[in-house]
This record gives structure tokens, C-alpha cells and sequence, in this order.
């Protein structure tokens, strides 16, 4: 067993350093001032899994490289991804996540870290009395995601009222992710319902982020109302079906001045960044990665989609031309006479 304040002989990133020998890899690092969420770190040219940070520690010898976590490419390019601001709160991460459907706790947590998103939904249920006293909220690390309770359910406006509170409550948030259904079967949202308790939320002052038709009036009355987003579907919640209608996307980026962000129907990364492209500022998904028959590679790979719709979209793309236009310029080229 290493004894308290000895210490080994190492390389960290490129130069010779000295290492307490009762210290672990995440003692290391913060004893060192460095934040573990923004870094990755190698152990003899090997990436350490994250979690395994608290019980591997160093040995004599080791070569330890320390590496930030940043955008690649230009400074151009890291200046073009501008925080998401809803309400006065700055986001890095323009995915938002949901919580349910997850086959376990480990697994959506473990997707989570993978989606890098820090909004994420959690739904307002009776307690279950058989978890044991567990509950949703002691799987999630409050300092690293920001709450979203949501009145998923809900079918009238007074029900959406009375869930907001509930969950306002529970989480100690007065941020609420608005629902009203308006149809059972296809789970579409009532409008008229939604502006009314948008209304009547902010009033009580809270914060309300309401899931919408796609529909620009829609959500003209919905920023009316107070709203700090709208929340337009791509398709039926859970569908997986993508984004039906990209140009009512666009139509409503183009008619409200809060933050749009499709929520419902995104079932792949493909979706996830069409809907970028259309003009979404951001995109909430949950059952296109729960779901996923590798949850944790699906929330990666919708982080990119995200990332690359929303450069995409700010880089400008060409033009749709009805017949094909040659990159290179036909002038000069050889021909055999």
C-alpha cells in the first residue's frame, strides 16, 4: 500500500513530473486545478474510460497525457458555435435529452455524459413505492444538467398547470417543459390549450419552454404568451419518422425571435441535423437514442449531427441549380486531336 505523501516519477504531457503515490487519476488532476469535464486523458498512449478516473492511479514510469476537450478545425470555425441562450442561461450543447425509455439507470447516464447535452426532461409521475425510496433525480448530478420537468400527459390546460407545479416543487426549478395534448392517438398537441396555460404559467412565474404543432401562428401567440422557446414537433412523438415538414421549420425561425427547438419524431442523426439545417436552434430527443440498440453511441452521434447541422446552417450552402454545374473550369483541357 503507497504511503500517504510519497510519491512517483512520471511524464505528464511531455514533461517530467511527480505524482502522490496515494493519488488516483481524478485526486491528480484536481489537486492540479484541472476541470474533469473538459478533458481527456491517455495512460501509456491508452484513453481512460472516465470512469475508471477514481480507481486507477499512476505508477512510476507512466506517461500521462492530459488533453483538452475542444472544437476542431479554425478559430473561425469555434467562434461560429455561439452559445444557445434561453431565459438569460447560456448553453454550450444544442441537444437536449429526455430521460425515459432508457433499459436502465447506468445506460441513460451513461448516455447523457456521450450526448454532452445539460437539458435534459424529466417527466412528473405518481412516486412508485416499490423503487426502494430511489427516484429519478438521484440518478442525475444536479450540477452538471439543468432540470426540465415536463407535463407530458397533460390534457387540458388546468392540467398542465397543476403538473408544473408539482414539478416545480419536487425539482426546486420553475422551468417547465409545456405539453397539452390535443389527440390521444397521435399525441398532437392542443394549441389553443397551450397558449392558455402558457399564459397562465407565466404568470406564476415560471419559465415555459411548450412543445407546439409546426405552425408559424402558432407559434407567433406562443412567443405572445410569454414563452422563452417554442418547441415545434418534427413528427409524432416517438414516431421516429424525422422532420416532415423542414420548410415550417424554417417559417417559424423566420417569425419568432426566441430560440426554436424541434422536439418529437427525430429518429436519426440525419433527422437531427436536417432539422439544424431548416433553421432549429436546437433539438430534444429521447427516444431516437434510448431506443437505439446502442443508446450511448446513438446520443454521440446525434452531438455531432446537432453540431454539424448548426455549422452548416451558418456557413450558407450553395444554391440548387436544375442541371449540373462543373467544379473545374472546362477551359484547357487536353484533347486528342
Amino acid at each position: 500500500m503507497s504511503q500517504a505523501g510519497a510519491s512517483v516519477r512520471l511524464t505528464l504531457n511531455g514533461r517530467a513530473a511527480e505524482w502522490r503515490a496515494d493519488h488516483n487519476l481524478l485526486d491528480g488532476l484536481r489537486e492540479r486545478g484541472v476541470d474533469p469535464e473538459r478533458v481527456v486523458v491517455a495512460v501509456n498512449r491508452e484513453i481512460v474510460a472516465r470512469q475508471t478516473w477514481s480507481t486507477l492511479v499512476p505508477r512510476e514510469g507512466d506517461r500521462i497525457e492530459v488533453v483538452h476537450v475542444v472544437a476542431g478545425g479554425s478559430d473561425r470555425v469555434v467562434a461560429a458555435e455561439q452559445p444557445l441562450v434561453i431565459a438569460g442561461v447560456s448553453f454550450r450543447s444544442r441537444l437536449m435529452c429526455g430521460t425515459g425509455k432508457f433499459p436502465s439507470a447506468a445506460v441513460m447516464a451513461a448516455a447523457l455524459e456521450a450526448a454532452g447535452t445539460e437539458l435534459v426532461t424529466v417527466a412528473v409521475r405518481y412516486f412508485d413505492l416499490d423503487l426502494g425510496g430511489r427516484s429519478l433525480l438521484q440518478e442525475l448530478a444536479p450540477a452538471r444538467y439543468r432540470l426540465l420537468p415536463n407535463t407530458a400527459g397533460a390534457c387540458s390546460a388546468e392540467d398542465a398547470v397543476h403538473m408544473a407545479e408539482l414539478g416545480r416543487a419536487a425539482t426546486g426549478t420553475n422551468w417547465v417543459k409545456l405539453e397539452v395534448i390535443g389527440d390521444q392517438e397521435s399525441l398532437w398537441p392542443d394549441v389553443a390549450a397551450t397558449v392558455q396555460a402558457t399564459r397562465e404559467l407565466v404568470r406564476r412565474g415560471f419559465v415555459v419552454l411548450p412543445y407546439t404543432a409546426p405552425d408559424p401562428v402558432a407559434a407567433v401567440h406562443l412567443e405572445a404568451a410569454g414563452a422563452v422557446v417554442v418547441m415545434p414537433l418534427g413528427s409524432p412523438i416517438g414516431s421516429g419518422q424525422g422532420v416532415l415538414d423542414a420548410g415550417a421549420i424554417r417559417r417559424i425561425r423566420e417569425r419568432v425571435r426566441v430560440p426554436v427547438v424541434v422536439d418529437a419524431g427525430i429518429g436519426s442523426p440525419a433527422d437531427a441535423a436536417l432539422a439544424m439545417e431548416a433553421g432549429a436552434d436546437a433539438v430534444l430527443v429521447n427516444t431516437a437514442i434510448a431506443r437505439a440498440g446502442d443508446p450511448v453511441a446513438m446520443a454521440a452521434a446525434m452531438a455531432l449531427a446537432v453540431r454539424a447541422g448548426w455549422l452548416g446552417r451558418r456557413a450558407g450552402r450553395i444554391p440548387r441549380l436544375p442541371e449540373a454545374s462543373p467544379s473545374t473550369v472546362a477551359a484547357g483541357v487536353p484533347r486528342v486531336e
